[in-house]
């Protein structure tokens, strides 16, 4: 078996204060007042990216925001259209920017200030090769969910799938295939990533937040995958699992569940704590109470004991699921052969 884990360092962000402001040590709340801040910036002068970057850096740094370098580079990038700082040509770079140019940068600069994540202050973020919209509270996927997604497509490119029944369920005439049900979908990162890559695929998405369910339908459309997707408002606790089988048994089952220990969700950074969904990463006293949820709902709707991966920590929500091997042989726990 494979596990894919995630270590919690990652999205326990070290929260130290930077400071370079006078007088050396800063005090104990340096944020600057707004309209302070608009007057030291002198929007008459010839400013370039170069110089922007620079003064956000500075003023992100005296205000313990972290990341404060990668975080100015993306606002000025997104303002001035491209992806990334380094993507930027020489011309871009020299050439002062606009009035307009530098006051929209000053407002996401506002937002980034108040500690909102970048990925909510520029209301999108690529994943893979898409571009998703973002929007709080919806979960922010990370780079390392990337890896789930690789590892899905590798399973599903090198497998050949039949008709199935299950339970009796009579499958529609037209089926896609694989069909693979995504378990808490938020913004659709995971499943329109699938869908992406493979074509004849279809993908159940479904996730117990509102806001969850219409992002991943609004990213589905703008993307022109929606035929292929169906997108439910569903709770793994309170659900009907006949309402995943719109298609008939699924083949595959991705999920990145909520697995941090409901004891340490008070030491994760401040960007996740007042702007994400927390129920998307609270995953009870042990860190199971999703995970051995999903488990039990996959002999109901899996075909043919199809592979279910799982995005957990390895040294905790691990160890369970590999002790507990026998009750679900075809988890795939990437990471780790055992």
């Amino acid at each position: 078996m494979r596990l894919l884990t995630s270590p919690l360092r990652r999205i326990m962000l070290g929260l130290q204060n930077l400071y370079e402001g006078e007088g050396g040590s800063p005090p104990k709340c340096c944020v600057l007042n707004p309209h302070r801040l608009l007057r030291r910036q002198n929007f008459s002068a010839k400013v370039t990216a170069t110089e922007l970057v620079s003064y956000w850096r500075g003023v992100f740094e005296a205000n313990g925001i972290p990341e404060a370098q990668e975080s100015s580079e993306y606002i000025v990038s997104y303002i001035l259209g491209a992806k990334t700082f380094h993507s930027l040509g020489a011309g871009s770079l020299s050439t002062p920017l606009t009035l307009v140019q530098r006051e929209q940068i000053q407002q996401l600069g506002m937002k980034r200030l108040q500690r909102m994540p970048v990925q909510y202050v520029l209301g999108e973020w690529d994943f893979r090769e898409l571009t998703l919209k973002m929007r709080p509270p919806v979960f922010i996927p990370r780079p390392e969910t990337e890896d789930l997604v690789s590892l899905v497509l590798e399973e599903e490119l090198q497998r050949s799938g039949s008709p199935a029944v299950i339970a009796g369920h009579q499958c529609p005439t037209v089926v896609p295939h694989p069909v693979i049900l995504e378990i808490g979908c938020g913004s659709g990162a995971i499943a329109l990533s699938l869908l992406s890559k493979l074509p004849k695929s279809g993908v159940i998405a479904v996730d117990k937040e509102e806001a969850a369910v219409n992002l991943t339908r609004e990213n589905a459309q703008r993307l022109q995958l929606q035929d292929r997707i169906r997108i439910l408002h569903y709770n793994v606790f309170s659900g009907s699992w006949e309402q995943l089988l719109p298609w008939g048994p699924v083949d595959t089952i991705v999920s990145n569940p909520p697995y941090v220990f409901h004891g340490d969700m008070s030491h994760l950074a401040e960007e996740i704590l007042s702007y994400e969904d927390l129920g998307a990463l609270d995953g009870g006293n042990d860190g199971m109470r999703v995970i051995k949820k999903i488990l039990a709902l996959a002999p109901c709707i899996l075909k043919d004991h199809g592979p279910r991966f799982l995005h957990i920590q390895k040294h905790k929500a691990g160890d369970w699921i590999n002790k507990n091997s026998f009750a679900c042989p075809s988890v795939h726990l990437p990471g780790v052969s055992c």
